[in-house]
């Protein structure tokens, strides 16, 4: 009677245990979960519902609560708050999926090769490409037209560098775009040789090419963003922040996401030109689940590699040469004095340290007195010694450290033992801000966030070149660059409330991984991927 008696009341208490409990979408069990929280707390289960955490914790604490009939045994993997690229192009990225890879060339001979297989498959009536780089060719000079004439003397070819900051162009492309060697470059330049244009094309001038490029149809825009979108999900990434796009793209963007056609987060830089600056202006920031439209990029310079950033001293192995601001510095200081009077935030591009100087100055002038906004240095790659302790008084620096493991191999050539001291400072940049953003800077780099981790740590390129590390001085920790790829980038974007660690209230956007990237081997990083990604809760990968 007594067997019975307990029986019965045991049997009672599980039955109101489970009515008690609350049923959830979704309960995530047996983990490593790296909340990235403020004491970067770990777990083992969270409870998930309408896309958000609704609860962290250990497997009894979360089973004892709460119940599911989508329960996943994570059976030991690693999970990590979403992945955040802090500065990329992902529109770019998907329209460079559309056009010809130049990536890994090694040479003029090599390019001519891809176009023309590019051109049988696609039969296109004007050839754009991408991802050129001659630092990675055995004459490490800028290419001629010539090769591009013998191959193509009929159709416009447009060859874009892989940083985006200089083209090669056909004999066909300068004639429809005008050019010749009396064309004026301002911001930038026309490269003259024998009284003729060579070809190259660096900066403001391109502007004269790209006008005369067909302009994509809807359906290539369509497929360039949800092609982009597949290989952002199968690297982890969850939110992207796109550096400078037009209010076209943005709409598009917003519409698809709106239809459910793409779910993928977008943290959206407007290009700051007059036109884009005063339509947002007066519409004011524009947020949504998905879509966050709250800033403008504007560019101080051009980039190292094609010794477009502007620099306070000529160039070490060009002494003629100093690169070049893309506005004067009136132009540059009005657009900021406009966005400082809204609540809007600003990005600038800034490699040179003479534009980090500009542009830094011009926020202490144009946020003196204002609090919280946050506005970013993009690149933030060369600076003066004294202009550091700008980042003091909340200025952001949005950096790429897989530019550090790119640039090395050239970089002292161009900046010199004393100028590269402080160049890809991200410790110290760290030490000065509290935080940095990390992104990639794709297509420019590759969009595999695993590479932005490993330089970060290793300072070392994917090759594991070199052996004891580049400038180690600036190497971050595991957990500063993990709060770098989340936490701090969200801050940046004005979205620690909502993401960038995996806590109660926040999306349940998240990575997972069968090896811990907080201990895994330093060499084995660069090789891992997600085993799965989920947005909102929902797998998306």
């Amino acid at each position: 009677m007594k067997f019975i008696t307990l029986f019965l009341a045991l049997f009672l208490l599980i039955s109101c245990d489970q009515k008690n409990k609350i049923s959830v979408d979704t309960i995530i069990t047996d983990a490593t979960i790296y909340s990235v929280n403020n004491s970067f707390a770990e777990a083992s289960a969270m409870a998930i519902d309408k896309g958000k955490i609704v609860a962290i914790g250990t497997n009894r604490e979360i089973a004892k609560q709460y119940e599911s009939k989508n329960t996943i045994e994570a059976e030991g993997k690693f999970i990590y708050p979403g992945l955040i690229d802090a500065h990329c192009h992902f529109y770019s990225y998907g329209l460079s999926l559309q056009e010809a890879d130049l990536r890994g060339t090694k040479s003029m001979g090599e390019i001519i090769t891809r176009l023309k297989a590019f051109q049988k498959d696609k039969n296109p009536t004007f050839i754009v490409g991408n991802g050129w780089d001659q630092n990675d060719w055995k004459v490490k000079k800028y290419p001629t037209k010539a090769d591009l004439d013998a191959a193509f003397p009929d159709i416009p070819v447009v060859l874009n560098r892989v940083d985006g900051h200089a083209i090669i162009v056909n004999s066909k492309a300068l004639k429809l775009a005008g050019i010749t060697k009396d064309t004026k470059a301002v911001g930038g330049q026309i490269e003259i040789a024998n009284g003729e244009p060579t070809g190259i094309l660096v900066d403001n001038p391109m502007e004269l090419v790209f006008k005369i490029i067909p302009k994509p149809t809807r359906k290539i825009q369509i497929a360039a963003l949800l092609d982009a979108e597949k290989v952002m999900f199968d690297y982890g990434l969850t939110t992207v922040n796109d550096a400078g796009l037009d209010p076209d793209i943005i709409h598009l963007m917003d519409s698809l996401q709106k239809a459910k056609v793409m779910k993928l987060n977008v943290y959206a830089m407007v290009t700051a030109n007059q036109k884009n600056i005063d339509l947002y202006l007066k519409k004011g920031i524009y947020k949504t689940d998905n879509l966050n439209v709250r800033s403008f990029k504007m560019y101080g310079d051009g980039a190292l590699g094609s010794r477009g950033a502007c620099m306070h001293k000529p160039y070490s192995d060009k002494p003629d040469q100093y690169g070049a601001l893309l506005a004067p510095v009136p132009e540059l200081k009005e657009v900021a004095r406009q966005i400082a009077a809204s609540k809007f935030q600003l990005n600038t591009h800034a490699i040179g340290d003479s534009a980090n100087t500009v542009i830094l100055k011009i926020y202490g002038e144009v946020l003196a007195g204002t609090k919280d906004r946050r506005w970013k240095i993009e690149h933030a790659q060369v600076l003066r010694e004294a202009d550091f302790d700008y980042f003091k008084f909340g200025i952001i620096p949005s950096v790429q450290p897989t530019h550090a493991t790119s640039d090395m191999y050239w970089a002292e050539d161009r900046l010199g033992k004393e100028r590269l001291k402080n160049a890809y400072a991200y410790k110290k940049l760290l030490q000065k801000a509290g935080m940095v953003a990390l992104g990639t800077d794709f297509p420019v780099e590759e969009v595999n966030p695993m590479l932005t981790f490993h330089a970060a740590v290793a300072r070392k390129d994917s090759k594991e070149y070199p052996k004891g590390g580049f400038q180690m001085e600036n190497a971050l920790t595991r957990a500063e660059t993990l709060r770098g790829m989340t936490i701090w980038a969200a801050f940046s974007n004005f979205e620690e409330k909502e993401k960038g660690s995996l806590e109660v209230g926040k999306w349940a956007d998240f990575v997972m991984y069968d090896q811990d990237l907080m201990k895994v081997e330093e060499n084995k990083i660069v090789k891992m991927k997600p085993t799965s990604t989920y947005l909102k809760g929902q797998k998306v990968k």
